[in-house]
């Protein structure tokens, strides 16, 4: 679709009754707020959540994001903030009479707070550095935050046409800070650097007495670096720093239990080993690893109010599941929605109740709070309430069996599908390779319109091969070495396993996927030509010049054993672009233009390989944009390309079908 006509729909407004939409639209799905970081107050009354929109008009496209508040019940629900700058990061005052939050108001990110029966906002600090993370004190008395200091060095080169680069020298680390919460005498918030040195420091956290902060490190911010982080514990009043875990492993999520005795971890050995959680007992100096979660990548949430379990999240199967994990005892699962809930689940300070969103695959997300006794899920939102009431596609579990695997995917069906008829089938392919498809919302905007997808007749399996997270460790790096090798296999008993179930057509069949997503698209096209269009996103197509120029090549180390110099016939035979001599299905290629995770040398290689050998291609460049695009009109308009390529191949073949009858 054209710009000129996005922006018109954007400037449309609400459409009258005889213009409603009659089933899902990329321009619908961008109607669906979204919803995080819902947090509950210490007593567990009342209920703070960001709901998050697409703003586009004629010059902007852009995310707002700004904090609701209600009571626990979902009474009394108000918006707290405003304006054309979002506010995130919300925390409660030890009393819950003001939230904390963060805001980019006047420039620059700074720490605000507004009283929950509204007001104007105040502004706390009055930072020149980059501001980072912050949390209040749990005795409301300090603002600790982490920052990159200001650097007048670097403006002054720019000016001067000077501001080359070393790489790897000189990287902007971050310190950690804090100042008080009230003024002083004079009127000022005296700023502290607490912590600073030859690293940058990441998330952290204050033990309960306010004494003490525990804090992550990492040599520099550079993103190949983010596997060593260790963690260290500074004493505020002294600013005396203590190491608390220094192995080579990946050591983060530092969160002190309520009574002060423990400062639990989360400890990695690497990305396709598992992790676990590690309990510090701070009177003795001695940590021990607790028993083993299932997939082995817990996301810590908080510790119970009497300091004797603590709650992680984790994803199993198609669900993510909140857990319990005993100081003393093995984990077990204490809530399994019956769609999913996002990893950003907060406990809130006492520890009684958690804040969480919900959603499934037919139902839009809401934020909800949970008393942690009852474990019975309360929506204190209403932010997608008011979405057109659409049909919209059914979305089931299924499975079949690789070889000696069992293999899991969700598959939509068109709303109404009538059984037996045999439809268009998209395989859907998920990034990591150790990401995942979970039962979410399928009309929320994104890079891959499901809703709309099913809307025109199309089915959409989206599977979890090995690689996939959800599954266990073993699961997860039974693909190391393997890179289109059983994983790809995974994929095509799928496909098979949806044309042997009387839905797919195989004739009518269509690959697309984002990232890792892409690489597999990519090297899908190379292996058959079964089917009749792709579409890869952020695809991996040379695997050498991946390693040499993105930013986490220590990761394709993990899954290659080695470098490209060690590993050379690996590396070579495993890239899709040593198999395009294969290629004839019709390729879209979508890319961000400053991509520093899958560089956009890797869409331009495949691009060229593709159309020197005349195989019909298309590929779009996406300015300002990283890894993942955030700009709405971006995504609304990669929506619609993924739409309007599926509908005209499949109009190719169809007529080639008919032709040759």
């Amino acid at each position: 679709m054209k710009l000129q006509t996005i922006i018109f729909l954007s400037l449309l407004g609400t459409a009258s009754a005889a213009e409603a939409p009659r089933q899902w639209t990329p321009e619908v799905s961008m109607k669906v707020h979204n919803i995080a970081e819902v947090l509950p107050s210490p007593d567990g009354s009342s209920v703070v959540w960001t709901e998050s929109v697409a703003i586009m008009t004629a010059e902007k496209s852009e995310t707002n994001t700004q904090l609701f508040y209600a009571l626990s019940d979902g009474t009394h629900r108000i918006q707290l903030t405003r304006g054309e700058k979002s506010a995130r990061a919300a925390e409660f005052s030890p009393d819950g009479t003001f939230i904390y939050f963060t805001s980019d108001r006047g420039g620059k990110g700074n720490v605000f707070r507004i009283a929950v029966d509204g007001g104007e906002a105040e502004k706390l600090s009055d930072l020149k550095e980059s501001l980072g993370g912050y949390h209040l004190s749990p005795n409301g008395k300090w603002i600790a935050f982490s920052a990159t200091p200001e650097r007048p060095e670097i403006e002054t080169a720019k000016r001067l046409k000077t501001d080359f680069r070393v790489i790897d020298e000189d990287l902007p680390n971050q310190s950690l800070y804090i100042m008080p919460a009230s003024t002083d005498s004079s009127g000022q918030r005296p700023v502290k650097r607490l912590v600073s040195g030859p690293f940058t420091v990441g998330s952290f956290a204050w033990s309960p007495d306010s004494r003490t902060i525990a804090f992550e490190t990492r040599p520099s911010p550079d993103a190949d670096v983010a596997r060593k982080s260790d963690i260290s514990e500074v004493d505020v009043e002294s600013g005396t720093v203590r190491p608390i875990a220094t192995t080579p492993a990946t050591e983060g999520q530092p969160t002190y239990s309520p009574d002060g005795r423990y400062l639990a971890f989360v400890r990695s050995p690497g990305s396709l080993q598992a992790g676990r959680i590690v309990l510090l007992d701070r009177k003795v100096a001695k940590e021990r690893e607790l028993p083993a979660s299932f997939d082995g990548s817990p996301n810590l949430v908080g510790w119970a109010a009497d300091s004797r379990q603590l709650y992680f999240a984790e994803t199993k199967s198609t669900h993510a599941l909140l857990y319990a994990m005993p100081v003393d005892g093995p984990p077990h699962s204490v809530f399994i929605p019956k769609g999913t809930f996002g990893f950003g689940a907060r406990l809130n300070e006492r520890g009684t109740h958690v804040g969480l969103t919900l959603q499934t695959a037919s139902e839009p997300v809401e934020a909800y709070s949970m008393d942690l006794h009852s474990m019975k899920p309360v929506q204190v939102s209403a932010a997608n309430t008011n979405l057109p009431k659409l049909p919209i596609g059914d979305t089931q579990v299924i499975h079949w069996k690789n070889g000696g695997e069992d293999v899991e995917g969700l598959l939509t069906l068109p709303p109404g599908y009538e059984k037996g008829k045999k439809i268009p089938l998209i395989l859907n392919i998920h990034g990591g390779p150790s990401g995942g498809f979970i039962e979410s919302f399928i009309g929320a905007p994104g890079l891959y319109p499901i809703a709309t997808f099913a809307a025109q007749g199309w089915a959409v399996l989206r599977v979890n091969p090995r690689g996939s997270t959800g599954y266990g460790v073993k699961f997860r790096a039974a693909n190391l070495n393997d890179w289109g090798g059983g994983d790809y296999q995974d994929l095509m008993t799928g496909v098979d396993h949806v044309i042997d179930m009387g839905i797919a057509d195989p004739n009518r069949l269509v690959v697309m996927g984002w990232s890792y997503g892409g690489y597999m698209t990519n090297w899908v096209i190379g292996q058959t030509t079964r089917f009749k269009a792709a579409a890869t996103g952020a695809g991996l197509s040379n695997l050498i010049s991946m390693w040499g120029t993105n930013d986490i090549p220590s990761t394709l180390d993990d899954y290659f054993s080695g470098t490209p110099v060690e590993q050379t016939d690996r590396y070579l035979k495993m890239s899709p672009l040593y198999y395009v001599k294969n290629v004839t299905t019709p390729t879209l290629i979508l890319h961000g233009e400053i991509d520093p995770r899958v560089p956009t040398g890797q869409g331009y290689e495949m691009y060229n390989a593709l159309k020197r050998r005349g195989v019909e291609t298309v590929m779009v460049v996406y300015p300002r944009t990283k890894h993942g695009p955030e700009e709405p009109k971006f995504i609304m308009d990669i929506m619609h390309r993924h739409v309007d390529w599926v509908a005209k191949h499949l109009a190719t073949s169809e007529a080639a079908s008919v032709q040759a009858q």
